[in-house]
């Protein structure tokens, strides 16, 4: 067939550089080549918001492509198909014929087929004497041929835009449904926060909404619900942390200690126990306590005062805390804060919890009461909680860590007959 011959349209359509551009264009293909048709034919449907044709204009394409005599289109079987308009009608559902050279003239103009015209507009095909058609005169389809990459590029970014739309309407939607639900808790349990303002701002964000909604704007409200949502959730764990506190009266009572009085320990006469000995405690200048037994003998420890924890009575209340820094100790208040980096991920301690603390009691105050949760661990249900709950304390000067690390102190003294014998 004739199908290297660029041609002009019949009558008063006229010619563009588009038109002729993709007559040279099909002019190049590979004769090898084979597509099939109908998958195409989806690539196509898939890409039409791309391409610009509407789902008539489709039908029209699909029923031109079912009077292509195989199943793939190539070079070696011809490209031209010449239907006439009652048949194409019929194929078309039965598409009025006006219509239908409407929506032909659009798959024309979208670059998708080309008119391959006799020279009297009809369309036909004339055969050689073996009985094979030598010249045909109808719908050109090698345009798809030459396409077909770019159409198979087109349907994919139609599908992935369309799964980023999806995906951005869940999210959108588990946020809404996440902020519903903690505003309907909140209320319903007189959690206190400024819910008001929270659901203000709820209404606001989604007032922007609506079915038209591209990605870009879908994205930029995601953020913003989610910074709500956020937001709605940290005060939300900050209450159960706090009720995880109150229904604990040992952390509220022993550990958290607001005793006046000084004294590090109180030892005990081991083999007489009707005659304790007694402590006289005398704090100096220089942050060291001092106490005198019944015989006289001094014992001078070093003794944590509000402002400065020291390190190495911190260790001795606090041992386990050792096991966590560099190489299994620490030797330095720095190996002291990578020790409870991981105390605190491993207590389940937030960022948030954290910072808080460092803030209101500085960083050596807020390592070393980590490291005095670990050694109560096993007796406090949250240790995110009780650690917010010291920073509140501490906050109204209502907290000091000496009596919390003289109390294990104390404890470890009465237990561990080595940290006794280095203290005497």
């Amino acid at each position: 067939m004739n199908s290297d011959i660029v041609t002009t349209p019949f009558g008063r359509r006229g010619v563009s550089v588009g038109l002729l551009a993709s007559q040279f264009a099909s002019r190049s293909i590979d004769p090898a080549r084979s597509i099939d048709k109908w998958k195409l034919f989806r690539a196509i449907c898939e890409a039409r918001p791309l391409l610009g044709i509407s789902d008539r204009s489709l039908a029209v394409l699909n029923a031109l492509l079912s009077f292509y005599p195989k199943a793939e289109l190539s070079e070696e079987n011809g490209l031209v198909v010449f239907p006439s308009n009652q048949q194409l009608s019929l194929r078309a559902h039965g598409m009025a014929e006006q219509t239908l050279r409407r929506h032909l003239a659009a798959l024309v103009d979208a670059g998708l087929i080309l008119r391959k015209d006799s020279p009297n507009g009809k369309r036909y095909a004339r055969k050689d004497r073996k009985g094979s058609i030598s010249d045909a005169y109808g719908f050109f389809l090698a345009p798809l041929m030459t396409r077909a990459d770019e159409i198979r590029d087109l349907a994919d970014q139609v599908i992935e835009d369309r799964l980023q739309l999806q995906r951005l309407r869940e999210k959108i939607s588990l946020c809404r449904r996440d902020i519903i639900k903690f505003n309907e808790v909140a209320t319903a349990d007189n959690i206190e926060g400024d819910w008001e303002t929270c659901m203000h701002r709820y209404l606001v964000i989604t007032s922007a909404l609506d079915r038209k909604s591209k990605a870009p704007h879908l994205l930029l409200i995601l953020e913003e619900l989610g910074h709500l949502r956020e937001e709605m959730a940290n005060q939300l764990e900050k209450h159960v942390e706090m009720q995880k506190i109150s229904a604990n009266a040992y952390q509220n009572e022993r550990l958290i200690q607001s005793s006046e009085s000084e004294s590090i320990f109180e030892r005990r006469d081991v083999d007489n126990e009707k005659n304790p000995t007694t402590t006289r405690p005398v704090e100096t200048d220089i942050g060291f306590e001092e106490l005198k037994d019944a015989d006289d003998r001094s014992i001078v420890v070093k003794a944590e005062r509000p402002e400065g924890c020291d390190l190495q009575t911190l260790l001795k209340a606090c041992p386990d805390i050792a096991l966590y820094g560099p190489n299994g100790n620490v030797r330095s208040w720095n190996d002291l804060k990578q020790a409870t980096s991981v105390v605190r991920t491993m207590l389940s301690i937030s960022q948030s919890a954290y910072e808080e603390a460092e803030k209101t009691m500085g960083m050596h105050n807020t390592n070393a009461i980590i490291a005095c949760i670990l050694e109560r661990a096993s007796e406090i249900n949250s240790a995110g909680g009780y650690l917010r709950s010291l920073t509140e304390k501490a906050r109204a000067k209502q907290f000091s860590i000496k009596p919390m690390l003289m109390a294990l102190l104390r404890t470890k003294i009465s237990t561990d007959p080595a940290i006794r014998a280095a203290l005497y």
